[in-house]
Formats: C-alpha cells, structure tokens, sequence
C-alpha cells in the first residue's frame, strides 16, 4: 500500500519525519521494535498509524498521567473515539465499566503501576493486543537517567500477555541503555531505529553567571528582547515561582508557573493557556514538557542546570519543533551542580532507611507486596521515605529472603545508582566547562558523528544570544482572553475541546 497516501488521508500530513517511516514499515513486517528518535519528531504517529492497518487494540504503558492524558485528548480531538485512559482518577464504577467494554477500544493508555494491580493483566489478556507500546522506554533501563522501578515488571507482563508486538520509544538513550531496554523487554532481535539526537535548529547557549540575582536579571533581559514562546525550566518549585513573580512585577504579564505541586486543574490550565498562546512563557519544573504538543516554542532557558545529558536534551528538544530557528540558553553560576547532586542523593533510600524497613518487614512476618495502602503509607512516614524511595522497596525487595542478605543486596544496588548518577552529573559538569564545540559533545556522548557545519552552532562556536536576534523567525502573538477566575477559563478551554471532538 502506499504509506504516504493513507499518513495523508488519515493524519492530513505530506510527508513522514525522520525515522517513522522506518518504524511503521518495521512493525508492519512483525518485528519487534526500538525506535529512539528526538524530541518533537512525533513518536506517536509511529503507534497511531499502525493502529489503523493492524486493526488491533494497541496497548500504550506511559510513565506520566498528563503525557497519557495529552495523548489520548489529541486522538480525540482528531475523531478518534475509541480511546480509553486508565488511571487512578477513574471511579471504581468507571473502572468496571472500562474493562468490562476493553474490546471496544483501539488505544489503550496505562501506568506501569496500573498494570501491577490484581486483574488488570487478566482483563487484558480477554482481548487481542496488535502492538504493546513503552513509551518512554529509557524508563525501563538502571542506567537511564530516568529510571523507574515501576518499569521493570514490562518484561514478565509482555510474557504473561502472551508476547504481543512490541514498541520501545525513547528520545535520549546511549548504546548501553538501548541494550538495557531490549533486554529487559526480552525482544529479542528487535531492530533498532537510531535517529541523530542532534536538533540542527537549535543554538546551544552556556552563559556564565554570578548567581542567583544575576540570572533573574539576565532572565528579565532574555525575554524582553525574544519574540515567541518560552520555557524557563528550574530545579525548584520556589524558585519557579518567585522567578515568575519577579517577571510580572517587571511587566511580564504573559507569563505563569507549572510545577507538580499545582493542583491537577490549574496545571492543565496552564498547559492549555501556553499551548494556544495565551501564555508568552511558562517558569517549569520538569514536570512540565512532555507531551506538550506546541510547534512553535522559540526558546528553552535553563534557570538551573539538568543533572545529566539526557535531560538536557530532553528539555531543550520542546523548542523548534516547527523546524525554525531557536535557541536552547543554560545560565550556569558555580556551585550550581549542588543542587542536582542533591536531588539525585533524595532518589534513593539511605542505608539507615534500607536496614529499618528490612528489619520492620522481617519482624511482621509478612512480604511488602502483601500491604494494603494504609500500610504502605504508615511504612513511608515512620521511615520518612518519598514517594521514588518507596516505589524502589515495592520493586526490589524480596518476599522469603533472608533479611540480612536482603539489606547488603539492597546497599549495594543504591551504591551502583550513586555512583552512576554521579557519573552522569560530573559528564555534564564537564560539557559545561568545556571549550570545544557543545554540539560535538553532545554527539560524541552519544557516539555519533557530526553530519554537517551549523552556522548557528553554540556559544564556543561564536553564536551568542544577542546575534540569535538576527536569525530569529517572524513571530505572530495570540490575542489573550480576559476571564474573571480560572476555572471561567478552564470551562472554556474544555468546551473548545468537546466542540472540537463532536466536528
């Protein structure tokens, strides 16, 4: 059949982007299949396609509410009925009458966690699944740098749903986490689609900073001076929104925060304000970016820096996704990397919290995996773990072992992650300080080679973001509504949706 046909009739597109054609034929040939390809390349027509010409239900496991929730508001706002999200939000009633119709269904989006819950697997395992999707497939692998412990029962799911075709898409993975993926998926020989990571649209920019005062001050003069949408992306929730009160007070007023902190209402508000371009420029922490689905965002600026390569390019990767000029700014100061550091250490539990609840659970009689959430949650306040050092018990911690040998296990496997993390961040700390070309390191890390000379390149490479005015396209700024509340606005935006999905 002639693919570029039906991607015109069904999706209204001309043409594929880089690698979906190759995954969607890879697929159609039965084999399983690894596609990384870039932010904003459109890795879900690479499931959404196939979709139609298999005829099957396509079960799609999701690290993100909002991402699945984004995802499955876009099918429907292109006619697609038969979508169904699962999700904590659903009613037990919602729930019963969700799996008692699945065969009705052509996508299917859930958690990993979804998929751990007693009858979920056999519910599925009532209907056939053309393709098994894991979005976000870096999630899968310990040596990703956003690892979920969650992700790891995919293997033993895919198996126990009797081995259905299967799709691993990721944006940012080396060649260790691409062979960490497929071997916890257990596919095998699955052929691998490796798009370059490198975003030729994208000027890479490191200024250097005295500190805190100085980058909100350089912040205010970056976006005076750039036209389009924005994201400035921070480590902290605080800092996010007294950055975006210091804006509004210097008469920025197209300008919110979004953080998971937010109640889940006002951050899809806001998500929505940004996506029509009522909003110029969102102050986000990484909760904020995936599955956005906004073409034209001209600028991504680091408040504080990523901990590892692979989120950088995550992040930078929402702007230019039109294919025009834009630019990806890190203000970095010294003593930035503390922070990062910091974080990563509150991922994992420390020994003290890993011999008390080994002793705790040796001195119950019974198995984690036989709590009930009450339980559960007493166990995380009286060890004052998060919610990430909970989800690594849940995984890794065995029913039947001796406790002693269960503790050592447990402290050597959190060592590992240390140490890799602390890898990662010293490999970035180091890109950073680097004089050579960025975009070279970047390619290099991921063991790839330059294809071409950028004339708008990096900072080493004699760009600047004064000259990036030179270059910047024409820009066309949304008028903005004024609403009373917003939940007026939310309402709003929710009737343009129910609109949309009835035309």
């Amino acid at each position: 059949m002639n693919m570029e046909r039906f991607l015109k009739k069904k999706f209204g597109f001309d043409e594929f982007r880089p690698g979906q054609k190759e995954v969607i034929e890879s697929l159609l040939s039965g084999r399983h299949t690894l596609a990384m390809l870039p932010t904003g390349s459109g890795k879900s027509l690479c499931y959404q396609l196939p979709a139609y010409l298999l005829n099957k239900t396509v079960l799609i496991v999701s690290p993100l509410l909002s991402l699945m929730q984004d995802q499955a508001d876009q099918l429907k706002m292109n006619g697609e009925k038969s979508v169904l999200t699962l999700n904590s939000f659903l009613t037990l009633h919602q729930k019963r009458e969700a799996f008692d119709r699945l065969h009705d269904y052509r996508f299917i989006f859930l958690s990993p966690e979804m998929l751990s819950l007693d009858g979920v697997i056999q519910s599925l395992k009532s209907i056939e699944i053309g393709l098994f999707v894991i979005d976000e497939a870096h999630c899968i692998s310990q040596w990703g740098y956003d690892f979920r412990p969650d992700y790891l029962n995919l293997g033993e799911v895919r198996r126990e749903l009797n081995d259905p075709l299967t799709l691993a898409l990721t944006a940012t993975a080396t060649n260790g986490v691409r062979e960490d993926i497929v071997s916890k998926l257990n596919i095998g020989q699955a052929k691998e689609i490796v798009s370059s990571v490198d975003r030729e649209n994208i000027a890479i920019l490191i200024e250097r900073m005295d500190g805190y005062e100085d980058k909100q001050s350089r912040v205010l003069e970056l976006v005076r001076e750039y036209t389009g949408s924005g994201i400035i992306y921070f480590s902290s929730k605080k800092v996010a929104e007294a950055v975006t009160g210091f804006l509004q007070e210097n008469g920025i007023d197209s300008v919110n925060y979004y953080h998971g902190g937010m109640e889940q209402e006002q951050r899809m508000l806001i998500q929505q304000q940004f996506i029509s371009g009522q909003l110029k420029m969102i102050c986000a922490t990484s909760a904020f970016g995936m599955g956005v689905n906004k073409a034209d965002v001209r600028y991504v600026i680091h408040f504080h820096m990523p901990s590892t390569m692979e989120a950088y390019l995550q992040e930078i990767g929402r702007a230019g996704r039109d294919q025009k000029q834009s630019v990806a700014i890190l203000l970095y100061s010294e003593g930035d990397e503390g922070l990062p550091l910091h974080l990563m250490e509150q991922q994992l539990p420390t020994d003290a919290q890993i011999e008390g609840v080994c002793s705790y659970l040796h001195a119950s009689g019974t198995s984690l995996a036989n709590f009930t959430v009450q339980e559960k949650e007493q166990l995380s306040q009286s060890f004052s773990l998060n919610e990430i050092q909970s989800r690594f018990f849940t995984q890794l911690i065995e029913a039947n072992e001796n406790p002693l040998h269960q503790v050592v296990k447990m402290k050597e496997y959190c060592k590992k992650r240390k140490v890799a993390n602390q890898e990662k961040l010293h490999t970035f700390l180091n890109w950073i300080y680097r004089k050579e070309c960025r975009r070279l390191g970047v390619l290099d890390y991921f063991d790839e080679k330059q294809q071409a000379v950028n004339q708008q390149c990096c900072d080493n490479c004699g760009m600047n973001a004064q000259k990036m005015i030179d270059v910047w396209p024409d820009v066309l700024l949304d008028q903005v509504n004024s609403f009373s509340t917003w939940k007026e606005e939310l309402a709003f935006i929710l009737l343009k949706r129910e609109n949309g999905n009835e035309k």
